[in-house]
């Protein structure tokens, strides 16, 4: 259910005071094929002179209808950016070994190859293939004497079933044993484990030093090289438990869990480990509100590296904080800050004093990396993409131009931020995208575009996609946060909690009222839809509401109880629910399903065929409940498809689709 619709822009100096609408005049009209023009550029990676900074730009190569991410470095200084990976294959993770000789990177180099680690040789020559595992790497990071390299690898698979090995690529039986036996994207879960590894360079094989029945996670170097801080959930029963914790784990260690040392306590989740420069001191994200899991706010906190009791550093703030690293000095501590429709970058000192947001209004930061005195972010705005930017002595310059030459001709709808109050007198915030010659003596046609999660927001993070398109097309879209939603804190997310549909559907149908009033809406050409949770949300709209003349439901629920054993939730369910024999009112109560015969608004329900987030058997059932009442209706399936779809001329279908589809019933 957590999908995340993210969207929206400023020049540099709208970032120390920016508007609350923009436009952009040019000659030339958003389309699918200039959207799927653009590039994303990601991982942002500083090298240790401070000199360079590597990144990855991912773009759609239409022909052969997938995605494909290159390495690239730009001088922090400016200048033209230099690619360092060939288009031939795509590669991702950039970095820089702690001596500089080395920029390395992942790639699948080859047909079915696994992803390895490859080094690039600052002074020259082609790249080397550093590790050579049968299952691949997930991640890795450099020790701080650049000798060793630290792995997160999956346990390989089991031997096959026989020993003719002409058939070693069949597929063998699941044999299933867990309660979480399910996710998107992997499918049947096993007791193959996530676990690390260490490898020194010129070895060909790496030292496993974490085992068990365990998944560990997000592992980083300690700065002196002889530690390993790692997440793990390592209770009695993880897959309905959420109580990860920091661990530490000596780097030289062979396969003695005994040597585990658990540095936090909290039977929640601990999360986002980052070492403090000395090496005393592991700052982190933390949860702290078991009644309100899973809809509890992210804090930061710091703690002891030999264990103790932590500092909750962040509690009065009470928004969620994620990538958290200290300054190169250690006296400060840099974090993400979610508020209000931002992502924002923001400090404050190990003792929890000196708070401070150093970047804000109209951006979504999306990664930074910490120099000695400037920092480089990656950013996004209303309408421009994201690129990096050199954030030095309280401003802010861009060194990225990635998508400038498209963006720049394009002409793109306006965007502003829009405020009202629910049914209840809350005070709720959201969105609005516009078409570019948009008229207030006009009325237009109006789109309710909802988020999934149902913790997400919108945000200024233009992705170019599903509102801007629409509002290209002549659509006012209209993007709320309603209750449930993250970045206004704790209470607001968890006022949803096991009441989907009731709260949130409130604040939803009160933005479409404040949008009415302004005068240019016509009231009887409304459209609503969404994605995950979004697409749930439409649901109980459609159920509640005849107002809509068009919906869409991307992925959504129908029978939540007929979901139980058959997607990846069991955990959330049984926090947020319990067990659907204990508490089968609310399972019923919260079911779509149920009031499927309500619906008399005409949907399209869309989704991927094997998708294990929320299946698509949901989209199914809704679908056939209409059809069989006569409803107008149509269901569109994309096969191999998880629950984002991501093969691009699938992506272009679905566009086309949605716009079709409101174009029929509310043009």
């Amino acid at each position: 259910m957590k999908y995340y619709y993210l969207f929206l822009v400023c020049t540099l100096v709208y970032c120390f005071g920016i508007p609350n609408t923009y436009s952009q005049s040019t000659d030339k009209a958003l389309s699918i094929d200039i959207i799927q023009s653009l590039k994303r550029v990601g991982d942002p990676q500083l090298s240790p002179d401070e000199k360079w900074v590597a990144y990855t730009v991912t773009a759609i190569d239409t022909a052969k209808d997938k995605s494909a991410s290159q390495i690239w470095m730009i001088a922090t200084t400016g200048g033209d950016p230099i690619a360092m990976t060939s288009k031939d294959y795509s590669a991702s993770s950039p970095r820089w070994s702690p001596d500089g000789k080395y920029l390395s990177f992942k790639a699948s180099k080859g047909e079915k190859a696994k992803a390895q680690v490859w080094n690039l040789n600052r002074f020259g020559g082609e790249a080397q293939q550093v590790t050579k595992t049968k299952q691949g790497v997930s991640s890795y990071a450099w020790s701080p004497d650049s000798k060793k390299l630290l792995l997160l690898l999956k346990d390989p698979k089991p031997s096959d079933l026989t020993k003719d090995t002409k058939d070693d690529k069949k597929p063998l039986p699941h044999v299933i044993d867990r309660i979480h036996f399910k996710e998107d994207y992997i499918g049947y879960l096993d007791r193959r484990r996530n676990h690390i590894y260490v490898q020194t360079l010129g070895d060909s094989t790496a030292v496993q030093i974490t085992t068990g029945d365990y998944d560990d996670s997000q592992p980083v170097w300690s700065p002196d090289g002889k530690s390993i801080a790692f997440v793990s959930n390592r209770s009695e029963n993880p897959d309905l438990s959420y109580d990860s914790n920091i661990w530490i784990v000596s780097a030289n260690s062979k396969n003695k869990d005994s040597v585990l040392k658990q540095v936090t306590q909290n039977p929640l989740s601990d999360s986002a480990p980052a070492w403090s420069p000395d090496g005393e001191t592991i700052t982190y994200i933390t949860n702290i509100n078991a009644e309100a899991v899973p809809f509890a706010t992210d804090h930061l906190a710091v703690i002891s590296a030999s264990g103790g009791n932590a500092n909750i550093l962040s509690e009065a703030i009470d928004r969620n904080i994620s990538k958290p690293k200290f300054s190169k000095d250690g006296k400060t501590i840099l974090f993400v800050l979610e508020d209000s429709g931002e992502f924002q970058l923001a400090t404050i000192s190990p003792k929890g004093n000196s708070f401070k947001r150093l970047l804000k209004g109209g951006l979504t930061l999306k990664d930074y990396a910490v120099g000695t005195t400037d920092i480089y972010t990656l950013q996004s705005y209303g309408t421009k993409p994201g690129e990096i930017y050199k954030y030095a002595n309280n401003g802010l310059r861009a060194l990225t131009k990635t998508n400038d030459s498209v963006i720049n001709k394009v002409d793109l709808p306006t965007f502003e931020k829009v405020n009202f109050k629910s049914k209840d007198g809350t005070a709720i915030e959201g969105f609005a995208v516009k078409p570019t010659s948009f008229d207030t003596a006009k009325k237009y046609p109006l789109i309710l575009w909802i988020h999934g999660g149902p913790q997400s927001q919108f945000s200024y993070n233009f992705d170019g996609t599903t509102p801007f398109y629409f509002a290209a097309k002549g659509y006012v879209v209209l993007m709320v946060n309603p209750r449930g939603s993250t970045g206004y804190g704790e209470d607001f997310c968890k006022a949803i909690y096991a009441d989907w549909g009731n709260k949130d559907f409130d604040d939803v149908m009160a933005g479409v009222d404040h949008m009415i009033a302004q005068g240019y809406i016509d009231e009887k050409r409304l459209g609503v839809g969404g994605w995950s949770y979004g697409g749930i949300l439409t649901n109980y709209v459609i159920t509640k509401s005849e107002r809509f003349k068009a919906a869409i439901s991307g992925a959504s629920l129908g029978i939540i109880r007929a979901n139980f054993g058959h997607d990846q939730y069991v955990k959330w369910y049984n926090k947020e629910f319990g067990m659907p024999w204990e508490n089968q009112e609310l399972w019923e109560r919260l079911s779509p399903f149920n009031d499927l015969e309500k619906i008399t608004t005409p949907t399209l329900w869309i989704g991927g065929a094997v998708d294990w987030n929320v299946p698509i058997a949901n989209s199914e059932q809704m679908y056939l409940g209409m059809k069989a009442l006569g409803r107008e209706t149509k269901l569109v399936v994309y096969p191999n498809e998880h629950h984002g779809i991501r093969r691009p001329s699938f992506q272009k279908d679905r566009l086309e689709r949605f716009v079709g589809w409101y174009d029929t019933y509310l043009k």
